[in-house]
């Protein structure tokens, strides 16, 4: 007698069901892996919420900070190349500026080369936050994989990758 393992089900399911009673026609392999992956986007984000507020910063104060953390010292950069990393406006740019300085996790000086530029630098104290956060943002997402072993994590990466390069036109 072969038992068969009782089949897992997630909320994508009972939606994919529901297509499959209304319009049996439909090819849903799609919306399974998309419907996922926003389901997967959106409870990451909340982990990631949590884990940066025991810090203080938001997840977009987290990629300001981490974006300076990753240029390397001296941990520079100019708000426009912030700007275009994050993919911000100049002025939403500003507003997480603002916060981030008045808290002392960073600061904004004069560019030597440049009358009109500015640098933002990561200050000390910053410097010791995010790298404190960026743990705790990884050990959250680790948890969230513990899951699979190492080689379907690996798997699961490189289709992730390979999915993400055809879909931003990157196609061959």
């Amino acid at each position: 007698m072969n038992a068969r393992p009782e089949q897992r089900t997630d909320p994508v399911d009972a939606i994919i069901g529901q297509w499959a009673t209304v319009r049996p026609d439909l090819d849903t392999r799609a919306m399974e892996v998309f419907g996922r992956i926003h389901r997967l986007s959106r409870a990451m984000s909340d982990r990631s919420e949590k884990a940066y507020a025991r810090f203080g910063i938001s997840r977009g104060e987290f990629d300001v900070l981490a974006t300076l953390r990753r240029s390397g010292e001296p941990y520079t950069l100019s708000p426009r190349q912030l700007s275009a990393t994050l993919m911000l406006t100049t002025g939403g740019m500003t507003g997480r500026l603002d916060k981030l300085e008045r808290a002392g996790l960073l600061r904004r000086s004069p560019d030597p080369h440049d009358r009109r530029g500015l640098h933002v630098t990561l200050t000390d104290k910053g410097l010791e936050l995010i790298d404190q956060a960026v743990g705790a943002g990884l050990a959250a997402q680790t948890e969230a994989l513990s899951g699979l072993d190492t080689e379907q994590a690996g798997q699961l990466a490189e289709l992730l990758r390979e999915l993400l390069r055809t879909t931003e036109g990157g196609q061959d």
